[in-house]
């Protein structure tokens, strides 16, 4: 047996419950993976709730990333073997158990090593999630090349400040919008320039930076003024949306299609095993060549794992909350 947080319908916060429960057994393309860490992401609080629709085990152990050594291997798995320090950002929806226990089973197509130089499973489980969702808007949606100019809103968030860096690395010019507070942190992954996020005339300095237009306008907040924003964009630039759940917004349909204005939504759940394996390899080059920067809100026990989706939920974090699985 082991402890795992669980809940039996989609509910609130409190419904989760940290019980025992049986050690799963690996099927012949799984791997079971002795977890280390978790943590919440905003999704996983969708998931929980309801608000996101997915078919769900019952009980069903919630959480999404995971950080941890493999235990055993199915009969039919290549690449992995016992005591390989591995991770995954893709359990806990569409029929797959969560990662919020001390074991946790994995299709060996959604798992991934962790570089031999990367020491530290808090960074990578605090990454992943966000380097995914970066390299899905701006690796595959909008592919950015150097020497364009991208606009990140939200670029102190996870997912805010995973982009930014991976823009960076791109060797994109970025424009970023933060809290004053959180402006030097920004500037510390490497962007050229931040302005703040509630200035009424944000798209207009946005605009007056970069001459030519942003190639790419991203809200990771999920505030979406498409109206507003079409004439800080270059021709052919992409919006992305990959947030704001609740969020409405007119279209200004000539405004798009005589620019040539492409407005992309994607969400990191809808990605393919393929997908996230190159998202995966993304993020390990990246892990591996750069030090790439995170931050820590807190890190809590398994047992107070409802606290710690309250705590996502009620928002004013800086940084992730992780989930340490083990004592």
């Amino acid at each position: 047996m082991m402890r795992a947080a669980v809940i039996d319908v989609p509910g609130p916060a409190e419904s989760i419950a940290v019980r025992e429960v049986p050690i799963p057994r690996p099927q012949p393309d799984e791997v079971l993976v002795r977890a280390e860490f978790s943590c919440v992401n905003h999704v996983d609080t969708f998931v929980r709730s309801g608000a996101y629709a997915t078919e769900l085990p019952s009980p069903f152990i919630i959480g999404r990333d995971v950080a941890g050594t493999v235990e055993a291997v199915g009969e039919s798995v290549t690449g992995f073997s016992v005591g390989d320090r591995v991770w995954s950002n893709s359990l806990g929806y569409d029929r797959r158990q969560g990662s919020f226990a001390e074991f946790c089973v994995v299709p060996a197509a959604r798992l991934f090593t962790v570089p031999q130089n990367v020491a530290d499973l808090r960074g990578v489980v605090a990454l992943s999630h966000a380097m995914t969702t970066a390299w899905l808007g701006l690796g595959r949606s909008a592919p950015l090349a150097a020497g364009q100019s991208v606009f990140i809103g939200g670029a102190a968030g996870a997912v805010g400040s995973a982009a930014v860096q991976f823009a960076c690395a791109r060797g994109a010019r970025v424009i970023a919008s933060a809290a004053p507070a959180d402006h030097s942190w920004v500037r510390g992954l490497g962007a050229d320039t931040v302005l703040d996020y509630a200035r009424p005339d944000l798209i207009e300095a946005v605009a007056s930076h970069v001459a030519e237009g942003a190639a790419i306008w991203w809200d990771t907040s999920g505030h979406q003024q498409l109206a507003q924003l079409i004439p800080a964009l270059a021709n052919r630039g992409t919006v992305l949306i990959s947030a704001g759940l609740q969020a409405e917004a007119s279209i200004p349909v000539g405004a798009l299609y005589t620019r040539d204005v492409s407005v992309k939504g994607f969400a990191v759940s809808n990605a393919g095993a393929e997908e996230l394996t190159a998202a995966a390899a993304a993020l390990n080059e990246l892990l591996a060549t750069r030090e790439l920067k995170y931050r820590v809100d807190r890190e809590l026990p398994l047992e107070r794992a409802g606290e710690a989706h309250r705590l996502v939920e009620a928002g004013g974090l800086h940084g992730k909350v992780l989930v340490r699985l083990r004592g």
